[in-house]
């Protein structure tokens, strides 16, 4: 298990057979609150569409807190092969389905790549927690021999990663990070450094689902989400009325291809990851850090300048000191009001590890289709926030070229990365 708090090198454009290997997006997969795969998800993003609503897969009323993002339309018999439903959770069935997209969205059949050639990065906060619990009450309630086998590994962080590359064969350098929502950028970033270190693909981002009793008094301990039941006013980042944040379950998973071998195999490709960088807060504190030293670095390592990135994705906490910190790093590297800035996780929710890569996959689209998706909820961001929000609909008509992604993960984890078309 791999804790992502390091700077990637800087970016080396020297040519020739030294220059290190473009790192290109050739398929996504997205389980999301609104929408199950890719194009569904992306059409409701578009649209607005708010997939936060009152909890379902457990009687939430005697908590303070009811509200969630929830992936609908999921059956797991429908995505996962049955001699696998016994032993695995929620977070890994969502994480099979996604992997399977992206590899069907990228045209890469596993069976025909070389046995070491691909692997398998990912990201998860809280691994099998919905099955550890139910594992945890069977032991509580009836004793050790009613506790299934496949405890032993259904609940660990790195379970995605290992029922994907069994699944389909990927034998190549694998590992998972824990950085909670910095973790679906770490990854891929991680995933980067194996490609160029003689990888040819690997299934990267993350995907967290912790939506169970065991998992909700966790969030409800914290103390930081909103108590609001209006599923439309309830996740306000940067509005003066942001009173915390909504959890959800999903993320998305990409497939990242060394874009010589791409190319060679007549792969499309939605964009580079061009640049990544990682901070750490020693003494992590709400609105405090060093998110604005990632972007900055992440840009270098790009080689752009603040004045070429066309978009940012926000991490968009919904706490008032966090919000106010995130838009201060903002403008001191673009200007007050310098560069469009989105949240589209808004309609989603907070999803732990797959926040940041399913913001990620955003990006990539934005680009492809030439459209800002918007912030829902907020109608305008806070007088001490002064950016250029895109809220309510769409924005187009804008040349978008390079987006910059931003995170944070509790414990002091900042991450940021930039996609180029």
């Amino acid at each position: 298990m791999t804790t992502a708090s390091t700077l990637d090198r800087p970016h080396d454009p020297r040519p020739g057979p030294d220059r290190r290997p473009q790192a290109v997006v050739t398929g996504i997969g997205v389980a999301a609150p609104n929408g199950l795969g890719t194009r569904t998800w992306w059409d409701a993003v578009l649209r607005g569409e708010n997939g936060i609503r009152a909890l379902t897969r457990f009687d939430a009323s005697r908590y303070p807190v009811r509200l969630a993002g929830e992936v609908p339309g999921f059956v797991p018999e429908d995505h996962v092969r049955s001699r696998l439903l016994a032993q695995t959770d929620q977070v890994t069935r969502l994480s099979l389905a996604a992997a399977k997209e992206a590899l069907d969205d990228a045209g890469v059949d596993p069976a025909r790549l070389p046995q070491y050639a691909a692997g398998v990065v990912t990201s998860s906060s809280a691994g099998g927690f919905e099955f550890g619990q139910r594992e945890l009450q069977a032991l509580w309630s009836q004793g050790g021999q009613y506790v299934s086998a496949y405890q032993s590994f259904a609940w660990f962080y790195a379970v995605n990663t290992g029922q994907i590359s069994i699944l389909h064969g990927l034998r190549g350098a694998s590992g998972v990070l824990v950085t909670e929502q910095a973790g679906g950028l770490d990854a891929v970033a991680h995933a980067r450094r194996q490609l160029r270190k003689g990888s040819s693909l690997v299934i990267t981002g993350g995907v967290d689902s912790a939506l169970c009793p065991w998992g909700w008094v966790a969030h409800v301990a914290e103390g930081r989400m909103s108590p609001r039941e209006d599923p439309d006013r309830a996740f306000l980042p940067f509005s003066a009325d942001a009173c915390g944040y909504v959890p959800g379950e999903g993320g998305a998973l990409l497939v990242l291809e060394d874009a010589e071998a791409a190319r060679a195999r007549g792969a499309r490709a939605y964009g580079s990851v061009a640049g990544y960088a990682a901070t750490f807060d020693a003494h992590p504190q709400p609105g405090d850090g060093r998110l604005g030293a990632a972007a900055a670095l992440a840009l270098a390592d790009a080689g752009v300048r603040p004045d070429q990135v066309d978009v940012v994705f926000a991490d968009a906490a919904g706490e008032r000191q966090a919000d106010r910190a995130e838009a201060r790093a903002i403008c001191d590297l673009f200007g007050e009001r310098g560069v469009p800035v989105t949240a589209p996780k808004t309609m989603t929710g907070r999803l732990s590890a797959g926040g940041s890569s399913l913001d990620l996959a955003a990006a990539l689209l934005s680009l492809r289709d030439q459209v800002i998706p918007p912030t829902t909820g907020t109608d305008r961001p806070a007088p001490d926030c002064p950016l250029d929000l895109v809220t309510a609909t769409p924005r187009t008509g804008v040349r978008l070229r390079t987006a910059l992604v931003l995170a944070r993960g509790r414990g002091g984890f900042n991450a940021a990365a930039v996609v180029r078309a």
